[in-house]
């Protein structure tokens, strides 16, 4: 390790295998939420996607009770809730959140019941807090291959349906006068979406799994208003605060207040938020400048 490294990385990081694991899984889901949020900020679906996080924790806390991998409970579940949207929902926004929320009511009510047998009814420990706030430490190496599989999917999703999937995000109504099968792209946006939750629910939990999805790519449209670069941002910046996360997670071991370590989940919501935060202020003072140009010039 380089010298100037060393009071930053406290040593055995790069050979730990957790570590490595964790670096890997979470730099892969950080690409796939970057390039499947960005679709979900400009389709408006920000309220899906934070559903779906919360959706998929029946299914998470029912693999528990299985004895089988959360991240094949969130995939299940979350599928069948997309396609349960989209079959009682309609085109129009108003349709869609109504929709969303019938689902999230019944899957609630499930995570409930699982969450209740786990802690309860069964032998598992740590179901809720792996549930809720993710296991990036604890991942399998043997899940690595599934996680790229998942990851694959939702990312070829998009790019085969990429042309399409602007032009629906931009007006449903234009989309369907060039001849764009909405109801055919919005099916497999959801498919998509509710693959990138699932992953970033194994990350960094259910319930934290909006931000890695929302926040860097509601940063990168703030930048910039063309959608592929959008998306690079997007997973440049969910890349950085993820292996950063992984990294003051590790280092924390020795920090206050018992020499358990922190959460990577927290480190990771909080980068991002900062990076939304500053991205903002960088708007804002753009905003401001252009107005006094046009003052200046006006008078």
């Amino acid at each position: 390790m380089p010298g100037f490294l060393s009071p930053l990385i406290e040593p055995g990081f790069f050979s730990n295998l957790p570590v490595q694991t964790a670096l890997v899984v979470g730099g892969v889901v950080a690409v796939v939420s970057g390039i499947v949020g960005t679709f979900t900020v400009m389709r408006g679906q920000s309220f899906a996607g934070h559903s779906l996080a919360d959706i998929g924790t029946a299914g998470g806390s029912a693999a528990f009770v299985l004895g089988i991998s959360p991240l094949f409970g969130f995939v299940a579940m979350n599928l069948m809730a997309a396609g349960v949207m989209e079959w009682i929902g309609i085109r129009r926004p108003r349709g869609r959140d109504l929709a969303t929320g019938i689902v999230l009511g019944a899957a609630l009510g499930l995570a409930a019941l699982f969450l209740y047998l786990d802690t309860t009814a069964s032998s598992t420990t740590g179901a809720t807090v792996n549930v809720l706030f993710g296991s990036i430490f604890t991942l399998p190496a043997s899940m690595v291959p599934f996680i790229a599989i998942f990851s694959v999917v939702a990312a070829g999703i998009v790019l085969v349906m990429y042309r399409p999937l602007i032009l629906t995000s931009v007006s449903a109504d234009l989309a369907i006068a060039q001849g764009i099968r909405v109801r055919l792209v919005g099916i497999g946006y959801l498919v998509a979406l509710a693959l990138a939750v699932s992953l970033s629910a194994v990350t960094i939990g259910a319930i934290l799994s909006t931000a890695l999805l929302i926040g860097p790519a509601a940063t990168a449209l703030r930048i910039t208003n063309r959608t592929g670069r959008a998306a690079v941002i997007a997973a440049g910046i969910g890349i950085i605060a993820t292996w950063l996360g992984v990294l003051l997670a590790y280092d924390s071991y020795y920090w206050f207040p018992n020499g358990g370590g922190w959460p990577v989940s927290f480190f990771v919501v909080t980068l991002i938020f900062l990076v939304y935060l500053l991205s903002q202020l960088r708007f804002r003072g753009h905003s401001a400048a252009r107005r006094r140009s046009t003052a200046a010039q006006a008078g």
